[in-house]
């Protein structure tokens, strides 16, 4: 705007010529005071300045240029946006982690080779290899166990040889491209129970499951008859156990979000299945660890003949569940051993034996203070209490199990499951709901959350939250103006970025960062962040990464040698803003044409 306001002072008719000459002067001072700030900018901030020195060159695209155009009587604008050099101020310098990592003899760059064809579907904390190192007992051995120093893979995990970017959604819920998920397994031992079928090139999703062999659709109504699921009391879910998620692909119809987890086992791809249909699903399960939510996180969870032990281990597991679940969230059980008297004969197991099992369950929910709602031909139905009040008072004399004391309930990073009930917040009346109702789908997007509103949340105000709302409804539409894409997730997981993610290479469309380098700086190196985006991308997939200019230079530095596109552009507000964003685009290649 400076620019264009002085051409506009600085226009004199041109017939004057004592005028143009008096035009000119102040345009030599600017062009003076440029240069000197420009050199002086280069001896300060490089040391020094050599016009023979190597420097890396990095453009980032702005709005407002600091070339200024020759200004003619005739101009009256300024000239057009053009790019800035920041190769002087911004060289990057190598990470400390980096530093001692690195070899002091070379001072060549880490180039990133494509690994081999059978690393396509590699998981590093779920390698099926690895995980033969750890106790079968509770299934400890399929739970997270990442490599470190030489194992990780210094390589760019290929997408296999044919594959095509997959079915836009609501088209890719029904089919996939077989030669994205080469597997047949499932096809043959679920052929019965309609999970999935192989069509030509095709991958076809009919919607059924080991316990809705009809269809997603028909189960789901008939959980619908039990509790509300279309009043917007119900928003997220979480499904144990999943199949190929189609119980998950089928509410988000209905305006429900569920995250769908599966451990990587005998059922070869059956959440890579669910991601490649565009369904929210992660590589899990229970074990010893809790499950990686805070508390109250779901307002619904699912079991469809999951194989989970519910009735075992002193209920630990539902303990678990419990955790998760919000105040008067419901847990949904259907198969074994819910309606034994009809199928035990199917199921190759004794009355005796799915008659205890489901006393079993029945006592641990109650010592949950669950409440049965209903059971219904294949599906029973519980529902957590909406405080402790009750239950607190009701187990007075029956102690077992008992409620956590110090536990923090939140806490769920390799954290293991303990035989406790995780306590309610205190209410003061029976009638009230622990920690406060949370709002109705969709007014629930934008409410301040009750945890916020009763400080609850350290560091987090009311005022602050709709602050942080009303910023990223900024983001957004600054990103629709540069990349044309974005989506907002409203279920999250804990996750460490110095590990693996627990999920499928190309699981996402989208990656988003804000400030994720300069949070990691000092604890891992930067390419292995980088790698793992990577490895979890799709070809041709998007990556947002917000961060001080600085690092975003040393981060492109990286990217640039891992065959991604990739721009530096200025912040929302403007290029004086030092936060920049780092728009990158994963090229497409394959194990054949790598």
């Amino acid at each position: 705007m400076g620019v264009r306001s002085a051409a506009t002072k600085l226009h004199i008719p041109p017939a004057h010529s004592a005028a143009r000459r008096s035009f000119f002067l102040p345009l030599a001072a600017v062009a003076l005071l440029c240069s000197a700030s420009y050199l002086l900018g280069a001896w300060h901030h490089g040391g020094g300045f050599s016009p023979s020195s190597p420097s890396r060159s990095v453009t980032i695209a702005t709005d407002i240029s600091c070339t200024t155009t020759t200004l003619t009587p005739s101009t009256t604008t300024a000239a057009a946006a053009q790019s800035l050099d920041f190769s002087a101020h911004h060289a990057a310098a190598v990470d400390a982690v980096a530093s001692r990592a690195a070899s002091s003899a070379s001072s060549a760059p880490r180039r990133y080779p494509a690994c081999p064809a059978e690393y396509s579907e590699y998981t590093p904390c779920e390698d099926v290899k690895r995980s033969l190192r750890y106790p079968r007992d509770r299934l400890v051995y399929r739970e997270r166990h990442c490599p470190s120093g030489r194992e990780r893979l210094r390589c760019l995990v290929p997408a296999p040889a044919g594959y095509r970017n997959p079915f836009p959604w609501p088209a890719s819920r029904d089919v996939a491209w077989f030669a994205n998920v080469p597997h047949k397994e499932l096809t043959v031992e679920k052929a019965v129970q309609n999970w999935i079928r192989v069509d030509g090139d095709k991958l076809r999703f009919p919607g059924g499951g080991t316990m809705f062999p009809h269809g997603a659709d028909a189960y789901i109504d008939d959980i619908g008859k039990l509790i509300p699921l279309h009043d917007g009391s119900i928003r997220t879910a979480l499904d144990t156990g999943c199949g190929v998620a189609s119980w998950g692909a089928y509410l988000l119809s209905r305006d429900i979000l569920a995250m769908s987890f599966a451990p990587r086992d005998s059922h070869e791809a059956q959440v890579q299945f669910a991601l490649e249909r565009g369904v929210p699903a992660m590589i899990g399960v229970l074990a010893s660890n809790r499950l990686t939510y805070p508390a109250r996180a779901f307002d619904m969870a699912h079991c469809s003949r999951c194989l989970i032990p519910w009735h075992l281990y002193d209920g630990l597991y539902l303990i678990e569940l419990d955790r998760v679940l919000r105040p008067g969230g419901y847990w949904i059980l259907s198969g074994p051993p819910i309606n034994w008297k009809k199928y035990w004969k199917g199921w190759e197991r004794s009355k005796e034996d799915l008659n205890a099992e489901q006393e079993a369950i029945e006592a641990v929910a109650r010592s949950l203070c669950w409440k049965k709602i209903k059971e219904a031909g294949d599906i029973a139905v519980w529902q957590k209490p909406a405080n402790h009040a009750g239950c607190k008072a009701s187990r007075k004399a029956a102690k077992s199990p008992p409620f956590c004391s110090k536990k923090n309930a939140d806490a769920a990073w390799y954290d293991k499951m303990e035989a406790c009930v995780t306590p309610l917040p205190e209410v003061s009346d029976a009638s009230e709901v622990a920690g406060g109702a949370v709002k109705k789908w969709p007014q629930r997007l934008t409410a301040v959350p009750p945890r916020v509103s009763r400080g609850t949340v350290k560091g987090v105000t009311a005022k602050a939250f709709q602050q942080d709302t009303e910023l990223w409804k900024k983001r957004v539409r600054h990103y629709k103006a540069v990349i044309n894409q974005y989506e907002r997730g409203l279920i999250g997981s804990y996750q460490d970025w110095c590990e693996g993610t627990s999920t499928y290479p190309r699981t996402y469309d989208l990656i988003h960062a804000d400030s994720v380098f300069t949070l990691y700086k000092s604890r891992c190196e930067m390419d292995t962040i980088l790698l793992e985006m990577d490895r979890v991308l799709r070809p041709e997939g998007t990556v947002i990464i917000r961060d001080d200019v600085d690092m975003l230079v040393k981060v492109k530095s990286v990217s640039d040698r891992m065959r991604w596109d990739s721009q530096i552009v200025d912040h929302e507000d403007g290029p004086l803003v030092r936060e920049k964003i780092l728009l990158v685009a994963k090229t497409y290649w394959t194990a054949k044409n790598q």
